[in-house]
């Protein structure tokens, strides 16, 4: 299992059970490990050299996240994207992040949003070098950066509680420099709108962002069908309020 684990994350002094989470998200997300594969419980204690526990307790976690599926007596698999979990992920993300967007306006902290403006720098010449594993993590930053420039830093990671399926086809979608490009642009129509201390365009220019996925997503879908599951309707359909924008 090495080869799935980021580099960055090998010395981490975290608890194992906590580590094991971590790679194995980020191999679920940038799909390293494919949905519809399955995991060992032995085999990965076995390769990381621990007990069984730590895994069982990883596995759990990722289950709660959406990621995997635990199937008494079959094992662990790697779940398809579900069009109705990130639809759901997105709404929740979208309630979240707008309140962000508007507080980082009426709080314009020009230190703070010179931070935001470095990470979209970095981020432009990520896509000319067709970074895909870069622009997702840049992507993160954009969004945490804005959440500390709020004064609202918890906000974030109640964000990264509940957005691991939306995750997965953000990825896919940062496989191709167009989408990214589009990404770039709406980041940079947030960060003046709350530069210039426009809480409603903000929060207009943030819904927007995040509404975005809704459209790549049946495109994705098609592209690769066999990491979806088969929706039972279209992204948005007979939905109601911010998931029909």
């Amino acid at each position: 299992m090495n080869s799935i684990v980021p580099p960055e994350m090998a010395t981490s002094a975290e608890p194992i059970a906590r580590r094991l989470v971590e790679w194995l998200r980020h191999a679920i997300v940038t799909m390293r490990i494919k949905p519809g594969e399955k995991l060992s419980e032995q085999d990965l204690a076995r390769r990381f050299g621990v007990s069984r526990q730590p895994v069982r307790e990883a596995f759990i976690k990722l289950a709660e996240a959406g990621l995997v599926r635990v199937l008494p007596q079959r094992g662990t698999m790697v779940v398809k994207i579900s069009f109705e979990a990130v639809a759901d992920a997105r709404f929740v993300r979208e309630a979240i992040e707008c309140a962000v967007a508007r507080e980082a306006a009426r709080r314009a902290d020009r230190r703070a949003l010179a931070e935001v403006r470095a990470c979209l720098d970095e981020t432009a010449r990520a896509i000319v070098a067709g970074d895909g594993e870069r622009l997702f993590a840049l992507d993160e930053t954009f969004h945490h950066l804005l959440a500390t420039a709020a004064g609202r830093p918890n906000a974030w990671h109640v964000v990264e509680e509940q957005k691991a399926q939306m995750d997965r086809v953000r990825y896919l979608d940062m496989s191709d420099a167009i989408p990214m490009k589009t990404v770039l642009a709406q980041h940079l129509d947030i960060l003046a709108a709350v530069e210039a201390g426009d809480p409603a365009a903000a929060e207009a220019a943030m819904r927007t962002h995040l509404t975005e996925i809704l459209v790549s997503l049946p495109k994705l879908a098609a592209r690769w069908p066999d990491l979806f599951e088969a929706p039972d309707r279209e992204p948005g359909e007979a939905a109601t309020g911010p998931l029909a924008d």
